[in-house]
């Protein structure tokens, strides 16, 4: 064996190995994003109390035990109408739950919006869930949110769905390639480190750049559907991710955008979110892409960048959906 065929072996990723490192980072990030908790933060995440509102919790939307939302309502209940503020959770796609985000979720009831965090089904050993699967979950709650707000008085005309790490990919998902066909207008999305493209050539933190097998293992259990090596080597199975790849459906509904992303992250590729940006630009979004010069994925050494990044959700929630 030559040396070159040599080098290419010792990164190409084993399949299972690449998912269980993949899953594992993923949490991972999440801990160390929310282990820091600078001073100026607090405003951002108050603790939960009557005085912000109603919280009803374990809602169904589906027959899955995992299908079940949060619904945090303003205690001003006498407005016309609401925006609402979904929030999805971190976690790696295999792992985390809606109560993780109550803070951020408070804070935006706080704001006077009714706010959600959805559970949807997490990847294990012993179902066949999928990055599909669990945009489809959302997909179906959404309804389900604003029809339980507007049983109990809060009437839904606009909505913003966000999220973190997975939450942020399945966020986009829906904003970008089902906000068209949303209940109502979905007029922002926010979110930090969500994956929303899958070049072969992006993913070479994992190796998948050098190994068109482990790159259709990975791809294959995140889109739910069977990736071959040889579509990886043609390009065709580039119509087989574009389900769950967001930057492809920016396109079809380009709504304002604020997001967040680290140029050491070793679990999301930076060189992915860089074609979220291209997709952004291209479609005349009006968008903020905050770039962390010295993180990863828990964009936990830029604190000035990450109050910058707060303030821009911020402003971008009172441009687009200010509470009346």
């Amino acid at each position: 064996m030559s040396k070159i065929k040599k080098e290419k072996k010792v990164r190409v990723v084993p399949i299972g190995m690449g998912i269980l490192v993949f899953c594992v980072a993923f949490a991972a990030g999440m801990v160390s994003k929310f282990a820091i908790t600078p001073s100026w933060s607090k405003e951002y995440s108050p603790a939960w109390s009557d005085e912000i509102g109603t919280l009803k919790t374990d809602i169904p939307y589906g027959d899955g035990e995992a299908n079940l939302f949060d619904l945090y309502l303003p205690k001003d209940n006498t407005k016309e109408d609401y925006g609402l503020v979904v929030y999805l959770h971190a976690g790696g796609f295999t792992s985390g739950d809606k109560a993780g985000d109550r803070e951020m979720l408070s804070w935006l009831c706080s704001k006077g919006y009714v706010a959600a965090g959805i559970n949807y089904t997490l990847r294990t050993e012993t179902n066949n869930a999928s990055v599909l699967t669990q945009s489809n979950e959302i997909k179906t709650a959404i309804p389900e949110v604003i029809a339980a707000a507007k049983e109990a008085g809060y009437y839904i005309d606009k909505m913003t769905v966000a999220g973190g790490s997975a939450g942020h990919a399945l966020a986009m998902i829906y904003a970008y390639r089902d906000g068209a066909e949303a209940p109502v207008p979905v007029v922002f999305t926010f979110g930090g480190v969500g994956p929303s493209s899958f070049y072969q050539e992006d993913w070479g933190i994992f190796g998948l750049d050098q190994s068109d097998e482990a790159c259709a293992g990975l791809f294959s259990v995140m889109a739910g559907v069977e990736i071959s090596p040889e579509e990886v080597a043609d390009g065709s199975y580039l119509e087989k991710v574009k389900p769950i790849a967001a930057a492809e459906w920016v396109s079809t509904n380009p709504v304002p955008t604020v997001a967040a992303y680290g140029t050491h992250d070793k679990v999301q590729p930076y060189l992915a979110s860089l074609r979220l940006k291209s997709a952004l630009e291209e479609n005349h979004v009006d968008f903020k892409y905050i770039e962390f010069p010295h993180s990863g994925h828990g964009l936990q050494n830029d604190g000035a960048l990450s109050r910058q990044w707060m303030e821009a959700v911020d402003e971008y929630l009172d441009k687009y959906m200010p509470v009346k």
